[in-house]
């Protein structure tokens, strides 16, 4: 992979991103954080709505069809990977006991940037 694609792909898995949390803002969540990193990994958006923590892995596809669709690229091993460093950020924030839910939401883009669709699947895994 160049650097040109690996930069592309970032540029693009941020604006899904930003897509994500502006449309969770809109819809009554509270951005908690974006991008939290431990050792174990990465949450891309920790939000919180009626009193529920919701750790969101956002997949963002600017091309229709390849590499499947953002959903499907959310596999077990990635789940594992997100209830890990979930369960790290509870700790660190000493609420290991809060209710929590881990939900996806899939980001269609087209080529030069703009919304397509934007799917929000709670209680994902």
């Amino acid at each position: 992979m160049d650097n040109g694609h690996v930069d592309r792909r970032k540029l693009v898995g941020a604006d899904g991103e930003r897509k994500a949390a502006g449309y969770l803002r809109e819809n009554g969540y509270t951005i908690r954080q974006t991008n939290w990193r431990c050792k174990s990994g990465e949450i891309d958006i920790v939000a919180e709505k009626n009193g529920i923590v919701i750790f969101v892995e956002v997949r963002t596809r600017s091309t229709k069809g390849l590499y499947g669709t953002p959903l499907e690229s959310v596999r077990a091993r990635k789940q594992h990977q997100v209830r890990q460093t979930a369960r790290i950020y509870l700790h660190q924030e000493g609420e290991l006991e809060r209710r929590i839910r881990f939900d996806v939401i899939a980001v269609q883009l087209s080529a030069d940037g703009r919304l397509l669709e934007l799917r929000h699947i709670e209680n994902a895994f």
